[in-house]
């Protein structure tokens, strides 16, 4: 790994924002509901087809952890090199996968409970 991975010869702001993306653990999807984008204005920032306005430069900076500098240039406070590739062992993979269904159940639940509640308000008001 190399001091100057993100630096602005070696790499652009898309892929700084990718990096530090990844670092912060969110996917695309994630990190354009967090700053109230469609997923597509994230993708062309990190394809660097765009730019973010400055207002979500500082939302950028802030939500993954980095400085407005370090995205712009690759100088200041952010990462030093790509972030780790982890193993998932098998025991970790069947929890994760467990999780998500109890978190699918959950959300199905929750529907239910909503459809009910307004059933209920519905028959109360009548």
């Amino acid at each position: 790994m190399t001091d100057d991975w993100y630096s602005a010869q070696a790499a652009t702001f898309g892929d700084r924002l990718t990096g530090a993306r990844e670092a912060a653990n969110l996917n695309q999807q994630e990190l354009a509901a967090k700053l109230g984008v469609r997923h597509d204005t994230v993708l062309a920032w990190e394809d660097d087809v765009s730019d973010p306005r400055a207002n979500r430069l500082q939302m950028l900076a802030g939500v993954l952890n980095v400085s407005l500098m370090w995205l712009l240039t690759g100088e200041g406070e952010g990462l030093d090199g790509p972030p780790a590739a982890v193993e998932e062992t098998g025991s970790e993979r069947e929890t994760i996968t467990e999780i998500r269904e109890i978190r699918t159940v959950l959300e199905e639940l929750d529907a239910r409970l909503g459809r009910l509640e307004r059933k209920l308000v519905a028959g109360e008001m009548a």
